[in-house]
């Protein structure tokens, strides 16, 4: 067993390494346990890690990789001190102090780690289509956010898939771009609310595909269109779109923490005041705990706060 940290940190997307660069500054000497590269639910340096160009973080004006930015993000935190490995959370108990962590085999009778504080920025996964090489193509044509990638797909054909209030959020979003948008959904009706619906079908850009589900993305390096099979008569045909944007919700990593930290219908992480959990000293950041904007930015943002707030629960309750 190690010696009890002041911090440490689960998740190293933005919002878990933007909170080691603030706690590592703190002189806080945070861990960072940034995951299993090979892990779906848990990879390091989060959904960026994922994308092709970023355009839309301050600071680079020009673009940046997703993963050349969060390599950035990860030799900030290193270079003021923060340690980062890349080990895979198995197992928490938050019921006893200092709180104890567990990598590999959960059932270890001692923990790995103990730490004072945690930050949890596990992050959330955006639910896929389930399709062959649709995670090949992520970046490539496929997306799960409109806001990061619509500018790329200015006078292109492009099609939406859900019949939520994100998808018709994320369809008339990209009609600021794209010449045409078609929101595909496999009944004959959407699940959004009635503004968002009445919105969408007066914006002329926008076409409703009933009735139908995507069952193939195509294409070599970058998506050159879909096949589309009709619910009720089974036909399949093809669409001829350059990007393909999935919007059929979100799941938060948040399953080492059911029974342990309170979590909403949804099951994402509850924070208030601040980032603060209900578990004291347990903070959390980005993904996990944000339904609305789901952004690099913000989850860099709620990292630093993350930070902040530990620090200002240590010096109360530990550094006393």
């Amino acid at each position: 067993m190690s010696d009890i940290h002041d911090v440490l940190i689960i998740g190293s997307g933005p919002a878990g390494l933007t909170a080691a660069i603030y706690c590592a500054r703190a002189s806080l000497s945070p861990l960072v346990l940034e995951g299993e590269p090979s892990s779906t639910s848990d990879q390091p340096g989060g959904q960026l890690m994922l994308t092709t160009e970023v355009e839309n973080f301050p600071g680079f004006p020009e673009g940046v990789m997703g993963p050349d930015l969060m390599m950035r993000f990860r030799e900030q935190a290193q270079r003021f001190g923060a340690e980062t490995r890349f080990e895979k959370v198995s197992r928490v108990d938050l019921s006893i102090r200092p709180f104890q962590v567990w990598v590999g085999d959960p059932d270890a009778a001692e923990p790995t780690y103990r730490a004072h504080s945690l930050i949890v920025a596990t992050g959330a996964q955006s639910l896929m289509l389930g399709l062959d090489r649709e995670r090949e193509l992520l970046g490539h044509g496929v997306s799960t956010c409109a806001t990061c990638d619509g500018f790329f797909f200015r006078g292109h054909t492009v099609a939406v898939v859900g019949g939520g209030d994100s998808a018709v959020e994320e369809a008339t979003f990209l009609t600021k771009f794209a010449d045409k948008v078609v929101l595909i959904h496999r009944r004959d009706e959407l699940r959004a609310s009635k503004i968002m619906q009445d919105r969408a079908f007066a914006n002329p850009k926008l076409e409703m595909l009933w009735n139908h589900e995507v069952v193939e993305v195509e294409g070599d390096t970058k998506l050159s269109g879909v096949k589309v099979r009709n619910t009720q008569s089974g036909e399949v045909t093809d669409l001829a779109v350059t990007g393909l944007f999935v919007a059929i919700g979100h799941r938060p990593n948040t399953d080492l923490f059911r029974g342990q930290l309170a979590l909403d219908d949804e099951g994402y992480l509850v924070t208030g005041p601040g980032t603060a959990t209900d578990v004291a000293g347990v903070f959390a950041a980005g993904d996990v705990q944000d339904h609305t904007y789901k952004q690099a930015i913000t989850a860099a943002g709620s990292g630093c706060m993350a930070a902040l707030d530990a620090e200002k629960w240590l010096e109360a309750n530990v550094h006393v």
